[in-house]
């Protein structure tokens, strides 16, 4: 299989993982979620996360690299991990920086944590990168091969991917849209908008007006989206 068809597999793999992951890390351990309620996380709509699949590519590249200039064996493993992690760390805040300084959006915020950089990445969560590059290293990369084996004897599931994919496009399509309103408020305001700060307080006007609480579409709302940014911005 061409590495074209195996990274595409898992991207699609990957972005839904990790939206399970966050949507489970939100809800039951988040201290930015104190009402423990189940919040759809990311920047898109739908359930997945670029950075994750994007990760994961990033992951099965650098697994092949050779680090065989370290001795011990437990030694070298670890530089793998922290090498991934450091890989993944430099990914998200090039994301992140691109959104703040492009369009205005904060997409997460690391501001309370020690260490941070710009409140987009910082020493803790690179950590958990560490932990998770482990995590992929023992119990996923071993079966990814068996997996594309799957995935070429069943190519049915190919009109799955396809589907993923064209979903995953008509939603940034969707998400852009917004985020262009999103950036024009912001510049306007002359401010930056934590993405996740007005979902909630969306959500939380909704519920006031005791219209339907959205999961899937955090920022729908029967009120006009540019009168709900401005009421969020007053809120604050």
């Amino acid at each position: 299989m061409s590495l074209f068809l195996v990274l595409t597999f898992l991207f699609f793999a990957g972005s839904l993982i990790g939206w399970e992951i966050e949507v489970f890390w939100r809800r039951f351990f988040s201290k930015n979620n104190p009402e423990r309620k189940w919040i759809n996380p990311g920047f898109l709509t739908g359930p997945y996360l670029p950075l994750y699949g994007l990760s994961l590519c990033i992951l099965f590249v650098l697994s092949f690299i050779d680090v065989s200039f370290v001795k011990a064996g437990w030694l070298q493993k670890l530089v793998l991990f922290v090498l991934m992690s450091l890989c993944i760390t430099v990914v998200e805040y090039i994301a992140g920086l691109i959104f703040i300084k492009g369009m205005k959006i904060k997409l997460w915020d690391y501001s309370q944590c020690w260490g941070n950089v710009h409140g987009i990445v910082c020493p803790q969560y690179s950590f958990y990168w560490v932990v998770l590059s482990a995590v992929y290293y023992f119990l996923i990369h071993p079966k990814i091969l068996e997996w594309l084996y799957w995935f070429t004897n069943h190519l049915s599931f190919c009109l799955v991917v396809g589907f993923f994919y064209g979903v995953f496009t008509v939603d940034l399509a969707y998400t852009f849209n917004l985020s262009a309103k999103i950036r024009a408020f912001a510049l306007e305001q002359k401010i930056e908008v934590r993405y996740e700060n007005l979902k909630a307080a969306i959500q939380k006007k909704n519920e006031e007006l005791q219209e339907k609480r959205h999961f899937v579409f955090p920022f729908k709302s029967k009120r006009n989206f540019v009168e709900t940014l401005r009421e969020a911005w007053e809120r604050r």
